[in-house]
């Protein structure tokens, strides 16, 4: 078992784990959630996703994907997601997943970003970059926790992680846009798939390489991907960066001809 994989509670966490996290960029901790929070989790995400209101083309709350084989627009992600649910709002903060967090920063952590994805059958991956988007207040100590709603390998494309190239920073044009990372950046075999069941947890920074392949599937690979910063880099600074995200989204989508997008 490799040394970034968890099989013990959170507050176990040892020094070696956290230098393990600064060795590798990313840790996995084994059902951090119990099955029934996570079964009422999964009920949240059903009833999230009926709420047609909100999945609109123009609302920038909402990601989309292409299906992998039909090209038809898949609805993906509701980012952020907070908001819309006391339910997952209280998982962002949880105790255990914030103290975690504090003690691999060594300080208190601040939730910085929230987001619900669904990846539906045969919703596109993405392809290798970083978190890491170099605007003047986006922190570097960004961390992302991914929670597990579904099962999550290699099918219906788990996320996989190039763990120690974090040491080297950010490696695409700090010029304040999203890049991807070109081939070659990375050695594709020393990629590490971060398969995971209801309730477990994948946390890993923002200068970790990461992609994911298509959900080829017949279910959703849910995830909830909760961000945070150290309270030392920005303090809490949530609403700031989606006041700022919204804004970025608005002129990219504008450049591309959308000029009647809103949040909702």
């Amino acid at each position: 078992m490799p040394a970034s994989i968890l099989t013990c509670p959170p507050p176990a966490l040892s020094l070696t784990d956290r230098e393990v996290f600064r060795e590798q960029g990313f840790l996995v901790v084994r059902g951090m959630f119990a099955p029934a929070e996570m079964a009422m989790v999964s009920m949240e995400a059903e009833r999230l996703l009926g709420q047609d209101h909100l999945k609109d083309t123009n609302n920038i709350r909402c990601r989309w994907q292409n299906h992998i084989e039909t090209g038809e627009c898949l609805f993906e992600t509701f980012d952020p997601v907070a908001d819309i649910s006391p339910v997952c709002d209280r998982l962002a903060r949880d105790p255990r997943l914030v103290d975690l967090l504090s003690t691999l920063y060594g300080e208190p952590a601040q939730l910085f970003k929230d987001k619900l994805i669904f990846k539906p059958p045969g919703a596109k991956g993405y392809d290798l970059h970083q978190d890491y988007i170099a605007w003047p207040n986006f922190p570097r100590t960004f961390v992302t926790a991914a929670v597990a709603i579904d099962p999550c390998g290699k099918e219906n494309g788990a996320t996989e992680v190039f763990p120690g190239y974090h040491h080297h920073g950010c490696l695409s044009p700090e010029d304040g846009d999203y890049h991807t990372l070109p081939p070659g950046t990375v050695v594709d075999s020393s990629g590490v798939f971060l398969e995971l069941e209801p309730g477990d947890v994948a946390i890993f920074g923002c200068f970790v390489p990461h992609r994911s392949a298509p959900n080829r599937a017949d279910g959703w690979r849910r995830l909830l991907y909760l961000s945070y910063n150290a309270a030392s880099d920005g303090g809490d600074q949530r609403d700031a960066h989606y006041a700022e995200f919204h804004a970025w989204l608005k002129t990219k989508y504008a450049e591309y001809g959308k000029h009647e997008t809103f949040f909702r």
